[in-house]
C-alpha cells in the first residue's frame, strides 16, 4: 500500500480516537464515543494488515503459515469470548471486569515487545529503552490489574495484605529492573563481553522483576483506593501502548496510547484530588487497610424506620436527593429507583442525584449505572454542586454508600477519611439510608451518619425496598 495512504488512513483512525475519547467523558455521548474508537481501532488494525503485506500472499502448501489464518482465528475467538462476557457479566462485575481489561491491555503491549525482540534484529538506544520499558509498564500494568481483580471480585486477596518494608522492596526492585533495561539496550557488539547473553538475561529479568513489582505494588493497597488504582491501571496500559509503539514505529499507537494514558493519569489526579489524597500516597501508602471502630464508649443504636413510615416522610417531601453507593449496584436496584424519582416528580418534588467521584468501585461507575436507567445525565449532580443545597434537602436516600457520605472527614481528625470531601447528607432534614445490614463499607470505616438524631435506617435489599416505596405511592 502507497505510505501516503498509509499516514492517510492513521491519521483518521488518530481523530477517531481522540473524538471518541472526548465524547467517553459525557454520559449521553458515552455509546456514541466508544463507537468512535472502535471504529478508529478498526482502521488501524486493517492499515497496519496492508502496511505488512500480511494479505499479500497465500502459502497453498502450508496454509497454516499465512499469518492472516492466525489474525483471522484470534479475532474470532476474541470476538466470541467478548460476546458471550458483555452479555453475561452484571454491572456489579464491571469494576473487577474493568481492571481485567486494564491487565489485558499492559499484557498485550508485553507480549508486542517481547515479539519484537525475538523476530526483530536489536534498533537504536532509542528503540532499545523503548522496547525495554514496554516490557516494565506492561509487565506491571498486567499482575496489579490481577491483583486488583481479585480484590473486587473477592475470588483472590481477600483479606488486606502487608508487605513489610514494601516500599524499600519496591524501590529495590526498580532499581533491579532498571539496570535489567540498561543491560539489554546498551550492550552491543563493541562490548568486550557476550552481548548476546545479557541482552537476554536484561529483558527476561526485566520481565520477571516487574511483574513481581505489580503484584507488590497493589497488593498492600485497601478497599477504599481500589477506584483510583483502577484508573493508575488504565493510565499505565496506555503508556505501554504508547512506549510499544516506539519499539515497533508505529504512529497510530503512539497516539492512543498517549490518550489513554493522559486519560488515564488525569482521571487518576482527579479522583486523589476528591479523595484529599496526594498521588504520591496512592503508591506508597494504603488507604482504608485498617478498621476504625469508632470511639470508645457505648454504641448508640442506629433508629430503624418501615417502609410504610418512610413513604409518608417521602410523600410530604418537596425536594429529595439519592446519593448511590455500590449497594445500589449490588442489589441492582437502578432501575426501582429511576421508578421511583418518577413517582416523586409526578408528586410535585424536585429529585436529583448526588454523585461522588469515588463512588462504587470504578471510575464513573455510579454514572454508568443510572445511565442504565435512562435517568436524565442534568439530575447527575458532582458533590460540589449539591452540597451547598443540602440543607435544603427535606430527604436524602443513601442507597449503599458509606464512605463517600461519612461525616467523620470533616469532624474526626482521628478517622482515616479526614480531610476526603464528601457529601453533606448529614446536613438534610432526613436522611434515609438503604442497607442491607449493619456492616462497614469497602474500606472498613465506621459511619457515625448512621446514629444521627436526623438519620433512620431501611434495612433490606435496596431494590425490595424502593419498589415497595413505589407501591405505596401506586396505593
Amino acid at each position: 500500500m502507497n505510505k501516503t495512504l498509509i499516514d492517510i488512513l492513521y491519521m483518521i483512525s488518530c481523530i477517531f480516537f481522540i473524538r471518541g475519547i472526548k465524547l467517553l467523558g459525557k454520559t449521553d455521548t458515552a455509546r456514541k464515543g466508544n463507537l468512535y474508537s472502535s471504529l478508529g481501532m478498526l482502521i488501524a488494525v486493517i492499515t497496519v494488515l496492508c502496511q505488512k503485506e500480511v494479505f499479500a500472499s497465500w502459502n497453498s502448501s502450508n496454509w497454516l503459515a499465512n499469518g492472516y489464518v492466525w489474525i483471522a482465528a484470534a479475532v474470532l475467538l476474541g470476538g466470541i469470548i467478548g460476546a458471550i462476557w458483555s452479555k453475561k457479566v452484571q454491572m456489579t462485575g464491571m469494576p473487577e471486569l474493568v481492571a481485567l481489561f486494564n491487565g489485558f491491555g499492559g499484557l498485550s503491549s508485553l507480549l508486542v515487545a517481547l515479539t519484537q525482540y525475538f523476530v526483530q534484529p536489536k534498533g537504536t538506544y532509542f528503540t532499545s529503552v523503548s522496547l525495554g520499558l514496554t516490557v516494565a509498564i506492561g509487565a506491571v500494568a498486567f499482575t496489579g490489574s490481577l491483583v486488583a481483580w481479585g480484590k473486587l471480585s473477592g475470588k483472590a486477596f481477600k483479606k488486606i495484605s502487608s508487605i513489610p518494608a514494601k516500599n524499600i522492596i519496591n524501590a529495590i526492585l526498580c532499581i533491579a529492573g532498571a539496570a535489567a533495561i540498561c543491560a539489554y539496550s546498551f550492550f552491543t557488539k563493541d562490548n568486550p563481553f557476550n552481548y548476546a547473553k545479557i541482552e537476554f538475561a536484561g529483558i527476561m529479568a526485566t520481565t520477571a522483576i516487574f511483574l513481581i513489582l505489580g503484584f507488590t505494588m497493589v497488593l498492600p493497597i485497601g478497599g477504599g483506593d481500589m477506584p483510583v488504582i483502577i484508573s493508575f491501571l488504565n493510565a499505565l496500559s496506555g503508556l505501554a501502548a504508547a512506549f510499544a509503539g516506539f519499539a515497533i514505529n508505529n504512529t497510530v499507537l503512539v497516539v492512543s496510547g498517549c490518550l489513554v494514558g493522559a486519560s488515564g493519569l488525569i482521571l487518576t489526579l482527579i479522583m486523589c484530588k476528591a479523595m484529599n489524597r496526594k498521588f504520591s500516597n496512592l503508591l506508597f501508602k494504603s488507604f482504608g487497610a485498617k478498621k476504625k471502630t469508632g470511639a470508645n464508649g457505648p454504641a448508640k443504636e442506629p433508629a430503624s424506620m418501615s417502609v410504610e413510615d418512610a413513604y409518608m416522610i417521602l410523600e410530604a417531601a418537596k425536594n429529595v436527593v439519592v446519593i448511590p453507593g455500590y449497594g445500589m449496584a449490588v442489589a441492582q436496584a437502578q432501575h426501582a429507583v429511576k421508578e421511583l424519582c418518577d413517582k416523586l416528580e409526578n408528586n410535585g418534588a424536585e429529585v436529583n442525584f448526588a454523585i461522588h467521584p469515588v463512588a462504587g468501585r470504578m471510575p464513573g461507575h455510579m454514572n454508568v449505572l443510572l445511565a442504565e436507567a435512562n435517568v436524565p445525565y442534568e439530575q447527575l449532580k458532582t458533590a460540589d454542586e449539591m452540597n451547598p443545597q443540602m440543607s435544603n434537602v427535606d430527604v436524602a436516600i443513601v442507597i449503599g454508600a458509606n464512605d463517600v457520605v461519612n461525616p467523620a472527614a470533616i469532624n474526626d481528625q482521628s478517622s482515616p477519611l479526614y480531610g476526603m470531601p464528601v457529601i453533606n447528607a448529614f446536613e438534610a432534614r432526613t436522611v434515609f439510608v438503604l442497607k442491607r445490614g449493619k456492616g462497614t463499607g469497602f474500606s472498613g470505616i465506621e459511619n457515625p451518619l448512621f446514629t444521627n438524631d436526623n438519620t433512620v435506617m431501611i434495612y433490606g435489599d435496596a431494590k425490595q425496598t424502593v419498589s415497595q416505596l413505589v407501591a405505596e405511592f401506586d396505593s
